[in-house]
């Protein structure tokens, strides 16, 4: 897989070449949770998730390239402002990728990224910005080796996303992406995502998800420390076991429609992801006091409508509520009158299932 991801670097490259790319990415939430790496990177499960369409990075990159450059350099800005915190965690994913961009040794770079939701607080903006800046990167590369294609293009895009964040690399695809070797998709990889091949069932090409912001602040504990604590986590084996029912059985109803189960499924997993965290050693919480306020609020709501909204979690406090597009308006309603009061501000951003990134 190395081999097959490395620069091919070419006789004709031109000198002094310099240029910029623009890419917006989305954000991602997870149907089927991954928890637990190993070695570089490579989850301990597969994982399913939904491409958001709102939920963005916007990144313009620009790069100078010269056999003159001899070390790597570069500047990070977020939101207008250089960032020398996020440029010491962006170096350690540049060091990741240079075997495989070994241009890299010779280019200088500038990177703007701004995001439309906030960052660290439980939707994955670190997917988002990690799968724009590898498409920029990819742009550098197709314009040193013009002759890789398309699909070269963004399974590499993916591949080098997935050694910033792991998630990121659900990114890059749409609508619904597969990431983790399994014996569903025979395509299937641990090292980038691969668009699910089954066909979708109509609703949900069009479904919706409204994030509750219950929490804006940075989590206590990061993804990537989470994440180590499965190594000797004593459910572990139990978890990769429902993993493999749970995603069987959602791809299965990813094409037939059946949203009860969808529903069953969808929460079973978000509730796993947080009993794994509070089982680990050692154990903690990200839940809230109004996260639970919510999902009882959800739950009530169901049994007394008939609604088919759920909830899912990623590795925070806020609250994702997925629904299909026929009731758009009565859960909009829902949520002001009764869950708004349990966000952060009364604050919630309206999106929707997306089909992938977008080149500016």
């Amino acid at each position: 897989m190395a081999d097959f991801f490395e620069f091919k670097n070419k006789t004709n490259i031109k000198e002094n070449l310099e240029g910029s790319s623009a890419w917006t990415s989305p954000s991602n939430i997870a149907l089927i949770k991954y928890w637990g790496k190993k070695d570089i990177q490579i989850p301990k499960n597969p994982s399913l998730s939904f491409t958001l369409s709102k939920c963005i990075t916007n990144c313009k990159l620009k790069f100078k390239f010269s056999s003159l450059i001899k070390e790597f350099k570069f500047q990070l800005y977020f939101e207008g402002k250089r960032e020398v915190s996020f440029e010491t965690k962006m170096n350690v994913f540049f060091q990741r990728i240079k075997p495989y961009c070994s241009f890299l040794n010779n280019v200088e770079l500038i990177l703007e990224t701004t995001n439309t939701f906030p960052h660290s607080s439980g939707i994955a903006s670190s997917a988002s910005a990690y799968s724009a800046i590898s498409l920029c990167l990819m742009d550098i590369e197709k314009s040193l080796n013009p002759t890789i294609s398309n699909e070269f293009f963004f399974k590499k895009a993916s591949f080098l996303s997935r050694l910033g964040s792991g998630s990121a690399c659900r990114s890059i695809l749409g609508p619904v992406v597969i990431w983790g070797k399994n014996n569903i998709f025979h395509d299937s990889s641990n090292h980038y995502g691969s668009r699910f091949s089954n066909e979708l069932h109509d609703i949900f090409k069009n479904y919706n998800d409204s994030i509750l912001l219950v929490d804006k602040a940075q989590k206590q504990v990061s993804s990537s420390v989470g994440h180590d604590l499965m190594n000797d986590h004593f459910f572990s084996k139990n978890r990769l076991s429902q993993v493999d029912s749970n995603l069987t059985l959602m791809c299965d109803v990813l094409s037939n429609g059946n949203i009860d189960q969808f529903i069953k499924i969808v929460e079973l997993e978000a509730l796993t992801l947080h009993a794994m965290m509070m089982t680990s050693n050692p154990y903690f919480i990200l839940l809230k006091p109004n996260t639970l306020n919510i999902i009882n609020k959800v739950w009530d709501y169901r049994k007394s409508s008939g609604s088919k909204v759920c909830f899912t979690l990623d590795a925070g406090a806020n609250i994702h509520l997925l629904y299909p597009n026929n009731e758009y308006d009565k859960i909009q309603s829902f949520i002001k009158k009764t869950l708004s009061v349990f966000c952060y501000n009364g604050e919630f951003i309206n999106d929707q299932v997306g089909y992938g990134p977008n080149k500016l």
